[in-house]
C-alpha cells in the first residue's frame, strides 16, 4: 500500500495573536516563513521521497508549500479542497474561547455563515479517497491547515469528538500516513 505525507503551514499572525484563522487568510510570520525552510532541509536530510506537493489555495499554506518546493525540487499545486474550514462568525475571535468550543461539539451545524465538520469531512476523505487509488504510483506532500490536519488523522484512527477537538499538528510538522 503507498502513502502520504502531511505538513500544517508554518506560523502566522493570527496563530500568534491565538485568533482562529479558518479560510481568512492571516499570512505567515517571518518564523512561519524560516519553519517552511527547515521543513524543506529535514524532508531532505530524511530522504522522504515525493511526486508532488498538494497545497490549499490559502497563501499560508501556499507559501509554506513554495518555499519546500524550492528547497526539495518537489513540484507543488494548489489543491481546492485542502482550503481550511469555513468557521463563519467565529472567524478572528479567540482560537480558546468558551462559545468556539461549544460550536466545535455540533458537527452538523454550519458555523454561521460558515462550513460544518461533517461537510469538511466530506471533501477531504474524498480527496484521501482520490490519493489513495493513485497512492501506488504517486506520493505525495499535503500542506494545508490544523483543522485539515485533525480530518486526516480521524481518516486513520477512530476518535471521540473529544480526542478530535484537542488534536492538532505543529506548525510545519511532517507527518506520514500509510493506507
Amino acid at each position: 500500500m503507498g502513502h502520504f505525507y502531511f505538513v500544517r503551514h508554518g506560523q502566522t499572525v493570527w496563530n500568534v495573536e491565538n485568533k482562529i484563522c479558518g479560510c481568512t487568510d492571516s499570512p505567515l510570520t517571518e518564523y512561519g516563513r524560516e519553519q517552511a525552510r527547515k521543513t524543506g532541509r529535514k524532508i531532505l536530510a530524511e530522504g522522504i521521497q515525493a511526486d508532488e506537493i498538494l497545497c490549499s489555495p490559502l497563501s499560508r499554506a501556499k507559501d509554506t508549500a513554495q518555499l519546500i518546493s524550492e528547497m526539495t525540487g518537489i513540484p507543488c499545486r494548489v489543491e481546492p479542497r485542502l482550503i481550511e474550514q469555513n468557521f463563519g462568525k467565529w472567524e478572528s475571535t479567540p482560537r480558546d474561547g468558551e462559545d468556539f468550543k461549544k460550536a466545535k461539539e455540533f458537527f452538523a451545524c454550519s458555523h454561521e455563515g460558515g462550513e460544518s465538520t461533517l461537510r469538511l469531512a466530506q471533501r477531504i476523505y474524498n480527496l484521501l479517497d482520490d490519493i489513495k487509488k493513485e497512492s501506488e504510483e504517486k506520493t505525495y506532500i499535503l500542506v494545508a491547515h490544523n483543522g485539515i490536519a485533525r480530518v486526516v488523522q480521524s481518516y486513520f484512527t477512530d476518535m471521540t469528538n473529544e480526542e478530535y477537538a484537542a488534536w492538532g499538528v505543529k506548525n510545519c510538522a511532517v507527518v506520514r500516513y500509510d493506507f
